[in-house]
């Protein structure tokens, strides 16, 4: 089951006083980032957020659901009609929450060249004759 436009409406908005919230669909559902790093999700039209310390520490009797089969538990975040609460869970849980691995490019060791993945399932390699191959990913 997917969750609904209007439940991530609702939550955004609850999240407003902080600015800096966004969001990304994934397979019927949508992942939650503040400043940058993950903090959850929207699971089956549930608030879904990262088990870190901070966030135990925060939401003490909050009980670990999976986001969907064979996922890792999360926790989940029941008090979503209290703004000023989950905007004090964002701010707590931030300094936990791990930062946005940088991509490195490949290191093609036949030719020399550089690898670059696109988010369009296309890798484009600049090889020594100044070409442009581009290779799909499968």
């Amino acid at each position: 089951m997917s969750s609904s436009k209007t439940y991530l409406d609702f939550i955004l908005n609850q999240l407003s006083p902080l600015g800096d919230v966004t969001y990304r669909p994934m397979m019927g559902e949508y992942i939650l980032y503040y400043r940058g790093r993950i903090v959850g999700g929207i699971y089956d039209d549930r608030l879904l957020i990262k088990p870190v310390r901070s966030a135990r520490a925060y939401m003490p009797e909050a009980a670990l659901e999976l986001p969907y089969e064979g996922a890792k538990e999360m926790l989940l975040a029941d008090n979503v009609d209290d703004s000023a609460y989950l905007c004090g869970l964002m701010e707590a849980i931030y300094p936990d929450l791990p930062e946005k691995r940088k991509k490195k490019p490949l290191k093609l060791p036949e030719t020399g060249a550089f690898l670059y993945i696109s988010p369009w399932n296309l890798a484009f390699s600049y090889c020594k004759h100044v070409q442009l191959c581009y290779i799909i990913r499968k």
